[in-house]
């Protein structure tokens, strides 16, 4: 049967690719394909639009509505392709050596589709199945919680709550948190010879940086030695740097972005506040000689961390699904679990693939990961039937 649901699994995530969801773009073609695929079995959903109402998270149950369901938790958008060197089509699944190729395969749309696979299964359960697709989780994990409060308002009380992330069908129990800020600086445009007449954006937010930078090296320092975590330590790095027009005229904006990723535990807030203390000295100089100059810091995201709970009833339940009895892992990267963590659901991650497949050119998920997830989905719908 396994074998059966594998292949109903691919077809479906051939559609699912097809539907370009980069983060930047609507994901409301994927979310109406999933409405029509689940009516087609009876099943009916809810939407959970953004404010712009050009994006929706969506939630359906799977079977009768009562207590004690499982969260299956996914998100539908995607990383972009932009400057990477694809060997194939990223919107086609491809297959090549045993591999699945095309962006999302493995982060996380084959998660979604072996769920979508396994809904016949699920509507003759005793135990509902819960549905869940988000959208910008590769931007801070943005629509989870509006996600969460839906299903919390609308559906009687999960057991648990799976996040499908890939982690190769292991069961994972801690990933780190993340804070995502914007560094806006404004100088004041003068020749670059005549450095009295104005103030360099980039000369100012190079200093910040470097403040930065020596913070991630102190972070570095208190490595905790026993942490589940790699790197064990919170990380700190500057993804992105923009600034100046020209070489010889001293630059008006500069803007970057920096990420922190906190294990359970640390206190993003409390970590920057120095940081943040500096950029509001420097913000008061920069006005001082110039009133339109300044600095302005922005927090554009904060991802919660997922604790480990030591023998929680998400991880027993899982492990029993995937026979995992391997020691508890924990990742450094950041998820949905945490928001639903934070929530009061009973959380885990556990989905195909790896992680060190995903955002890359040529991204894929093997077809042995396809067919663990299977196994997985027709163990879950057997337990669901006979609890």
């Amino acid at each position: 049967m396994s074998a059966e649901l594998a292949a109903e699994s691919r077809a479906i995530l051939e559609t699912l690719v097809a539907f370009d969801t980069t983060s930047r773009r609507s994901n409301l073609a994927l979310i109406a394909w999933v409405e029509g695929y689940l009516a087609g079995f009876g099943v009916t959903g809810r939407r959970v639009p953004n404010a712009d109402g050009d994006k929706a998270n969506f939630h359906a149950t799977i079977g009768p509505n009562v207590a004690g369901g499982v969260i299956l938790s996914g998100h539908s958008d995607v990383v972009p392709v932009d400057g990477q060197d694809w060997s194939s089509d990223p919107w086609t699944v491809t297959e090549r050596g045993g591999k699945l190729h095309g962006r999302g395969t493995s982060d996380m749309k084959a998660f979604i589709a072996l769920a979508l696979a396994a809904v016949p299964r699920f509507l003759e359960g005793k135990r509902p199945v819960h549905l869940a697709l988000s959208y910008d989780e590769e931007v801070g994990c943005k629509g989870a919680p509006r996600l969460i409060a839906s299903i919390a308002s609308h559906v009687p009380p999960p057991a648990l709550a799976i996040v499908g992330e890939p982690t190769s069908m292991a069961v994972v129990t801690g990933h780190k948190g993340i804070a995502l800020h914007e560094v806006r600086v404004r100088g004041h445009e003068a020749h670059s010879s005549l450095t009295h007449l104005g103030v360099s954006a980039n000369m100012v937010a190079v200093g910040l940086m470097h403040e930065l930078m020596e913070l991630a090296e102190a972070l570095k320092a208190e490595a905790d030695p026993d942490s589940p975590f790699t790197p064990p330590h919170a990380t700190l790095t500057i993804g992105e740097m923009r600034g100046g027009t020209a070489s010889n005229i001293l630059a008006r904006d500069c803007r970057f972005v920096f990420d922190l990723r906190c294990p359970p535990g640390q206190d993003a807030d409390a970590i920057l506040a120095p940081f943040i203390e500096r950029a509001a000295a420097v913000d008061g100089e920069l006005k001082a000689a110039f009133p339109e100059c300044g600095v302005r810091v922005e927090r554009l995201s904060h991802t919660p961390a997922l604790a480990p709970v030591t023998d929680g009833p998400a991880e027993a339940f899982v492990r029993s699904l995937t026979g995992d009895n391997g020691p508890a892992l924990a990742v450094s990267y950041a998820a949905e679990a945490g928001q639903f963590a934070e929530a009061g659901f009973a959380t885990v991650l556990c989905g195909p693939g790896s992680i060190e497949q995903a955002h890359q050119p040529d991204e894929w998920i093997a077809l042995e990961q396809i067919a663990r997830g299977a196994a997985f989905m027709e163990r879950l719908a057997r337990r669901l039937r006979e609890d």
